[in-house]
């Protein structure tokens, strides 16, 4: 038995199920330390008894976050004046903290 579209969403609607299609251009699931990112997807938000549901379907890829922090000057300058380091090794201990001022600073004063 095969069904078409519209005989379809008339027995959905019969079951209590309601599909509301999103016109996304991309969607992106944030993880610790990646993204998936889905491209050009066919989103559809589905409504069961008041349970709601996502279905996302198109081409997707990975990317990874990057580790580096952003390091401005004022920090280089900030570790530079608490440890007396010239500016490589401030600028080498802030990245090796991930960032992290205090823990720059305290790495270089021992």
């Amino acid at each position: 038995m095969k069904l078409n579209q519209r005989e379809l969403m008339k027995a959905m609607q019969r079951m209590g199920i309601q599909q509301q299609d999103i016109p996304a251009t991309q969607v992106i699931i944030r993880q610790m330390d990646r993204d998936i990112v889905i491209e050009n997807p066919q989103v559809a938000k589905v409504n069961m008894m008041g349970q709601e549901t996502w279905q996302i379907s198109g081409e997707w890829r990975e990317v990874t976050h990057e580790k580096t922090p952003e390091i401005n000057e004022e920090d280089i300058k900030t570790v530079m004046s608490q440890t007396g380091a010239d500016r490589e090794k401030a600028l080498e201990a802030i990245k090796h903290a991930e960032g992290d001022l205090a823990k720059a600073i305290l790495e270089l004063s021992e």
